[in-house]
C-alpha cells in the first residue's frame, strides 16, 4: 500500500521505517529540512536501538523515501497518518493541537482523491469528529478523506520493537472500508497474532490517555507508599515485590524512586484532565492533580536528601548526576526527573556534573548551566555525593570500589532502586534512597494498639508463655 507519514519525530520515524520494512511504500513528510536529510541519508536525527538497521533496510529496498512538501504526500498517499506531537499548551494543561490542525490544513487541498487519513498522535476525545468536519470544508469537490484514529503505545528505547510487535492494535473508524484498510495496512502483525480492536473514533482516542494515566497513577501510588516507608522505616522495594505477587496488581511499574517524566505521560495525564473538565466530568479524574502532584514531589524530596546528606547546605559542593534523559535506551531529555534534580542542585550552589551514556548533547541545550560529560569517572572526579538518578544498564555495572577512588566522599543517592547497595556500601559507601531506610536509620514507629504481652497469667499465678494463647482461641473460619 501507499502510506504517508507526516512528522517524522520518535513516533513517525519509526512508523514510517517499520511500514516500509513489512513491504509498504512510504513516503515520510516533515517540514525539518535537516531531518528529513539525515533520515534519507540513514541517520535518525536521535537515539532508538534498532531504528539504524530498519531505516537502513528501508531505504535500501525503495519503499521509503522523504519529503518536506504535503503536495507530494497528498499525490503519493492512500492513507495518510498524522505522527505529529500534541505537546501542553503554555499557560494551560490543555493539549496544543496546532500541529495536527497544520496537516490537516496543509494536506487537504492537495488530496486528488479520496482516502483514510489516520492519527497516531495522542489528542483529546472528539478530535477525530473535529477533523473530519475541517477536511470537508478544505477537500476538493467530490473527495471523501475519512478520519480515522490508531493510537501508538510506543515505549521509547523499545520503539522498534513495539511497532513491529505490539502488544494491541486499536483501530478507532466509522465504516467498514476504514476498518478493511487499517487491517491491510497492519496484516503481518495481525496474522502473527497481536489483538486487533475495532471501536468507535472516540474510544480509540481514550485507550492511550486512559492507558498512560493508570501507569503514571501505578507509579505514584508506589511512590507514596516509598514515603510512608521513609516515616515507618519499611522498605519499598520489599513491599513492591510483594504487592507484585498479587495477579491483580502485578510488579510491573511499581518501581519507587525519582518518578516519571519524558514528553508523553506528564502532559497526556494534564491533558486528560483539561478535556474531562470541558466535559463537565472534572471530579471522576481528579485524582490526576494528586498523581501529578506526587511524582513532582519526588524530584524535591531528592533535592532535600541530598542536601541533609552533605551537612545542610549544597553552596559550593560538588555534586554528580549520573543520568540526564528521562530513561535509559534514549537520548530525550524533555520533562527530564534528573535533569530537574540536577538543576534544582544548581540554584541551591552546587557545583553540578551530569554523566549520561546519550544524552548529553541534548541536556547541554536544555540546561546550559550544567557542566556534562560523557565520560563517567571525570564526572564523578572529587565529588562530594553522586546521586543515581536515569538507570542505565551502565550504571548498574560500575565498580563502587574504583569510583570511591575518584570520588571526594563516597556517599551514594539511588533515585531509581537499581543499585546493589550492599555492594556500595560494602566498598564504603553510605547509600540512600527514598522508602528505604538504611538498617541503622530505621525508625521506631509508635505502636498503634497496646502490644500483645509476652507472657499470660495462668491459674496458678505462674507466667506461662504467650504460645499458650494459641491452644486457647478457637481457629477462625476460612
Amino acid at each position: 500500500m501507499r502510506l504517508t507519514v507526516i512528522g517524522t519525530g520518535y513516533l513517525g520515524a519509526v512508523h514510517a521505517a517499520c511500514m516500509a520494512d513489512i513491504g509498504h511504500d512510504v513516503l515520510g513528510v516533515d517540514v525539518d529540512i535537516e531531518k528529513i536529510t539525515a533520515l534519507a541519508e540513514g541517520r535518525p536525527p536521535f537515539y532508538e536501538p534498532g531504528l539504524d538497521d530498519v531505516l537502513t533496510r528501508a531505504l535500501a529496498s525503495g519503499r521509503l523515501r522523504f519529503t518536506t512538501s504535503l503536495r507530494e504526500a497528498a499525490a503519493h498517499g492512500e492513507v495518510h497518518f498524522i505522527c505529529v506531537g500534541t505537546p501542553q499548551q503554555a499557560g494551560s494543561q490543555a493539549a496544543d493541537l496546532r500541529y495536527v490542525d497544520a496537516v490537516v490544513d496543509g494536506l487537504a487541498p492537495y488530496l486528488p482523491a479520496s482516502c483514510l487519513v489516520v492519527g497516531k498522535s495522542t489528542v483529546p476525545v472528539g478530535t477525530t469528529a473535529r477533523l473530519t468536519s475541517r477536511i470537508a470544508g478544505l477537500a476538493p469537490a467530490g473527495v471523501r478523506a475519512e478520519v480515522a484514529w490508531n493510537p501508538e503505545f510506543l515505549r521509547e528505547g523499545f520503539a522498534v520493537e513495539d511497532t513491529l510487535r505490539p502488544d494491541r492494535l486499536v483501530a478507532g473508524v466509522v465504516s467498514e472500508h476504514a476498518d478493511e484498510t487499517l487491517r491491510r495496512v497492519y496484516a503481518p502483525m495481525i496474522e502473527a497474532g497481536v489483538p486487533y480492536i475495532s471501536t468507535d473514533p472516540n474510544t480509540a482516542e481514550l485507550v492511550k490517555v486512559a492507558a498512560n494515566s493508570f501507569l503514571a497513577t501505578k507509579i505514584s501510588f508506589i511512590n507514596a507508599m516509598a514515603e510512608v516507608c521513609d516515616a515507618a522505616g519499611a522498605d519499598v522495594v520489599t513491599l513492591a515485590d510483594a504487592l507484585g505477587h498479587d495477579t491483580r496488581i502485578g510488579r510491573r511499574f511499581l518501581n519507587a524512586g525519582l518518578g516519571f517524566g519524558g514528553g508523553c505521560l506528564p502532559k497526556d495525564i494534564r491533558a486528560f484532565t483539561a478535556r474531562a473538565q470541558e466535559l463537565g466530568v472534572g471530579p471522576a479524574v481528579a485524582f490526576l492533580d494528586q498523581v501529578d502532584d506526587i511524582n513532582k514531589r519526588q524530584r524535591a524530596r531528592t533535592v532535600t536528601l541530598a542536601r541533609q546528606m552533605v551537612g545542610g547546605d549544597l553552596t559550593g559542593r560538588r555534586v554528580t548526576v549520573l543520568g540526564a534523559t528521562f530513561k535509559p535506551n534514549s537520548d530525550d531529555v524533555r520533562d527530564s526527573p534528573a535533569l530537574a534534580v540536577a538543576a534544582a542542585l544548581h540554584r541551591e550552589g552546587a557545583d553540578v556534573r551530569v554523566h549520561d551514556p546519550e544524552g548529553t548533547a541534548n541536556a547541554r541545550i536544555a540546561h546550559p548551566e550544567l557542566r556534562c560529560s560523557s565520560d563517567l569517572l571525570t564526572a564523578c572526579q572529587g565529588a562530594e555525593i553522586v546521586l543515581h538518578l536515569t538507570e542505565w544498564g551502565q550504571y548498574r555495572e560500575v565498580d563502587p570500589v574504583k569510583l570511591g577512588r575518584v570520588v571526594r566522599n563516597p556517599i551514594l543517592i539511588d533515585g531509581r532502586n537499581a543499585l546493589a547497595h550492599e555492594e556500595w556500601r560494602a566498598a564504603g559507601w553510605t547509600v540512600k534512597a527514598l522508602g528505604r531506610p538504611a538498617p541503622a536509620d530505621r525508625p521506631q514507629v509508635a505502636a498503634v494498639h497496646e502490644p500483645l504481652r509476652a507472657t499470660i497469667a495462668s491459674p496458678a499465678g505462674e507466667p506461662e508463655p504467650a504460645s499458650a494463647l494459641a491452644s486457647a482461641v478457637p481457629a477462625a473460619s476460612a
